[in-house]
């Protein structure tokens, strides 16, 4: 009883912290901040619900292929992330007024103007 309730939980609770990304693609101004919030939201909600499965269903062979679950989607999530916000500097899209500062644009600056 109390590992269904935990297990449950656990589920609803990633798939609470995915839909409040869902919301942030729709509200937040920018790519960056989007990618962030799905980045995020992907690495934590995931977790949750693949340690909410364990929880549910566990098993030795469960717990295993859920540590190994969880650590690929926290590497890939980051990673596909910073992969994706840079690529969508690179290509022109820039961040919203407030972001400050912009590192890229100022490395960009200094380097343009040392080219001959």
């Amino acid at each position: 009883m109390v590992t269904t309730v935990v297990g449950s939980a656990l589920l609803i609770l990633g798939a609470a912290i995915i839909a409040s990304a869902a919301v942030g693609l729709l509200k937040l101004p920018d790519v960056y901040t989007r990618t962030s919030a799905i980045g995020t939201a992907a690495g934590l909600g995931v977790s949750l619900m693949i340690v909410g499965v364990v929880v549910l269903d566990f098993s030795t062979l469960n717990l295993i292929k859920g540590i190994f679950a969880i650590i690929a989607q926290l590497l890939t999530s980051a990673i596909g992330s910073f992969v994706l916000a840079r690529a969508s500097y690179m290509s022109g899209s820039k961040p919203v007024d407030t972001t400050v500062p912009d590192e890229l644009a100022e490395q960009a600056t200094a380097e343009g103007s040392k080219s001959p």
